[in-house]
């Protein structure tokens, strides 16, 4: 199997855990955050992550591909979400900060999609009008938006550490994980103690690697 993905996509580090998580061998690869044509041609859609199947075949949707990496074996692993709408909440509230603090960081960082002035002048164009301002802008307003998220994360300490749940993650893990480990891309972000130590933990468990060391 291949697991086609870019680093700094949510969706693409939804499988990422799960692969991780259950040891499962297959190959990643990193897409061109252009090659538009590539995902098309495989999903009939530009959108990652794509599974390509030992059939040969191909799946998107995240969730999808999560629970088909999950059935592997014979059995799921992943519990069922048990905060699904907190999660969507906190995510929605939060979106607009870092949303502003991860754009123009994802283009610093010399993340593998990024392997072309083409790759980073087409995600240029499509994020800053997402968020309506250049990526220096937002970048020159890091330390505004930081302190507008600092505080929003102690309404995450209804997540029970994996730690406290015999390292048994689920699908709430899946939906809450990937922004917070993406947000390890900000230099300085303090997300206190106990968010801090579930996002080591979950790191640990599902093998994705954290972005301190190349924090901007």
């Amino acid at each position: 199997m291949k697991l086609f993905v870019f680093e700094h996509c949510p969706y693409c580090v939804r499988a990422m855990m799960t692969v991780g998580y259950k040891g499962i061998a297959l190959e990643k690869v990193i897409l061109q955050n252009d090659d538009v044509d590539s995902r098309i041609r495989m999903v009939g859609a530009n959108m990652v992550p794509i599974l390509q199947k030992d059939d040969g075949s191909y799946m998107a949707e995240s969730l999808d591909i999560v629970a088909f990496l999950d059935a592997l074996g014979g059995e799921a692993q992943l519990k069922p979400a048990d905060h699904e709408q907190q999660i969507a909440a906190w995510l929605d509230k939060t979106g607009y900060y870092t949303s502003r603090l991860l754009h123009p960081r994802n283009v610093r960082m010399n993340l593998p999609e990024y392997g072309s002035e083409a790759a980073v002048r087409w995600y240029t164009e499509k994020k800053t009008a997402v968020i309506g301002m250049s990526f220096d802008e937002a970048f020159a307003a890091s330390a505004e938006y930081i302190a507008a998220l600092e505080p929003l994360f102690t309404e995450l300490e209804f997540m029970p550490l994996p730690s406290e749940r015999n390292n048994q993650l689920g699908y709430d893990d899946v939906l809450l994980f990937p922004v917070l480990r993406n947000l390890t891309a900000v230099k300085g972000l303090n997300f206190g103690k106990r968010v801090r130590r579930y996002i080591d933990e979950v790191a640990a468990l599902t093998k994705v690697a954290l972005f301190d060391a190349m924090a901007i």
